[in-house]
């Protein structure tokens, strides 16, 4: 998984009813664009440091090209 700044991270449900949680990449530490992210949550507003798991979607930004 790669990501970049203005991605969106989408974490799923197990029981395939959507969405659990999602929000915005707002730092992606390495260059190459591996995880962590810091993540900006859109239930909460709080910015924390993500780990993805096998949960998790990127969805890449329309105004840049996804990285790698």
């Amino acid at each position: 998984m790669k990501a970049a700044v203005g991605d969106r991270i989408d974490i799923l449900r197990h029981d395939e009813h959507g969405v659990f949680r999602d929000g915005v990449v707002v730092e992606v530490p390495n260059p190459a664009g591996d995880p962590p992210y810091y993540v900006r949550w859109s239930d909460n507003g709080h910015i924390s440091l993500f780990f993805p798991g096998p949960d998790a979607r990127v969805t890449h930004y329309a105004g840049h090209p996804a990285p790698g």
